[in-house]
């Protein structure tokens, strides 16, 4: 029997890498993490090391390559208040590579990837990807997204904006990049600061084209998002 007549009895995994940098908005990205295993999908991530110093500061949650299956059900268990299990996450579809493995599979444009979200996106992130450094796996993996011209959001978390930056964005833009700050709207009815969280995640997984129900969308109904529908 040939090699491919096996690997055809199967579905092809194809999952979203997921890259998160060391800007602050960790539950930005769980929450999209969450959205797209709710969804069904399969996620490679990526955690910087400037990440994992960020989510200890925001959550008081290690992330450890060891214990990454244990450490990433609690981060997305906890809610975007800090409070633990709030959430019953199903990591299974997940699989992790550091972010110093530069032989991993996201670095290749043969790895069969679906594209890849950047949650959140530092200045710097913005500018090595914008600059094609590959200094590490989460870049790496962004350059080989744009070059194989697959989807690659870019959930830049930054205020404000210096020219060199802005100027980076553009080229990312001109590279076939979504940029998308994450900036949360007030129209949906949000109480809570996980929905405004939720908000920014939606945006993430609309421009991925992933279905979520993470927010109320605009209806064209002034004051809608007040009311016991809406909320």
């Amino acid at each position: 029997m040939e090699p491919y007549e096996h690997a055809t009895r199967r579905p092809e995994r194809r999952p979203w890498v997921v890259g998160v940098s060391g800007a602050s908005g960790t539950p930005y990205a769980a929450a999209v993490l969450r959205g797209l295993l709710a969804a069904g999908e399969d996620v490679d991530l990526v955690v910087s090391r400037a990440s994992r110093l960020t989510l200890l500061d925001e959550t008081g949650l290690a992330f450890r390559d060891a214990h990454w299956r244990e450490d990433l059900t609690a981060w997305l268990s906890t809610g975007a208040d800090g409070k633990p299990h709030v959430f019953e996450p199903d990591v299974s579809r997940v699989r992790h590579w550091t972010a110093g493995d530069l032989a991993a599979g996201p670095s290749s444009g043969s790895y069969p990837a679906k594209g890849m979200l950047i949650v959140p996106a530092s200045t710097a992130c913005v500018a090595g990807v914008a600059l094609g450094l590959s200094k590490d796996l989460l870049q790496r993996a962004a350059s080989v997204t744009l070059k194989e011209r697959r989807p690659l959001v870019v959930a830049v978390r930054e205020t404000p904006l210096n020219r060199q930056t802005l100027r980076q964005l553009v080229a990312l833009d001109e590279a076939g990049a979504i940029v998308l700050p994450a900036s949360p709207a007030f129209y949906a009815g949000a109480t809570h600061i996980q929905d405004l969280v939720d908000f920014v995640a939606g945006r993430v997984l609309d421009a991925a084209g992933v279905p979520h129900r993470f927010y109320r969308r605009w209806k064209g109904e002034l004051g809608g998002g007040r009311s016991p529908e809406g909320g």
